[in-house]
């Protein structure tokens, strides 16, 4: 069994590790103000997740799942523990960016949007602007 929590700094070289080996995101951890929630089981990090708010959009960022825990549930279960939490910080609506898991999110109840129409203020953030490439599908979710 594995147990959903918010990360500390002490999580965060790990959870830069799995982000790496998955080749996402990285290089603006530590400057972004991204609110991560872990999955851990008795070994170790399983999964991780980001929220980077502004105002009451959310940006969700970083969704990972350790390769060999895919599957069973982690990333569901860690959308829906972001997606609470977002509802308790006055987030509304949740945008994100991703090359691989559009439909994963779709059956989350995410929709297509085009990027210049994501709200200006996540379009700001370094995500949008260097981090994610253009070809990346932008989606969103009122919450």
């Amino acid at each position: 069994m594995s147990t959903i929590r918010p990360a500390n700094g002490a999580d965060l070289p790990r959870i830069a590790a799995l982000l790496d080996a998955e080749a996402l995101p990285t290089t603006d951890l530590t400057t972004s103000r991204i609110a991560f929630l872990i999955d851990e089981d008795h070994a170790g990090l399983v999964a991780a997740i980001g929220l980077e708010q502004h105002a009451d959009t959310g940006l969700l960022r970083s969704l990972v799942v350790a390769p060999a825990h895919r599957g069973a549930g982690h990333a569901r279960r860690l959308v829906e523990a972001l997606e609470a939490q977002a509802r308790a910080c006055g987030i509304r609506d949740l945008v994100l960016l991703t090359q691989t898991a559009a439909p994963f999110f779709a059956r989350a109840g995410y929709a297509v949007i085009t990027r210049g129409n994501a709200p200006r203020a996540v379009q700001d953030s370094a995500e949008f602007r260097a981090l994610c490439p253009a070809s990346a599908t932008c989606m969103h979710k009122v919450l």
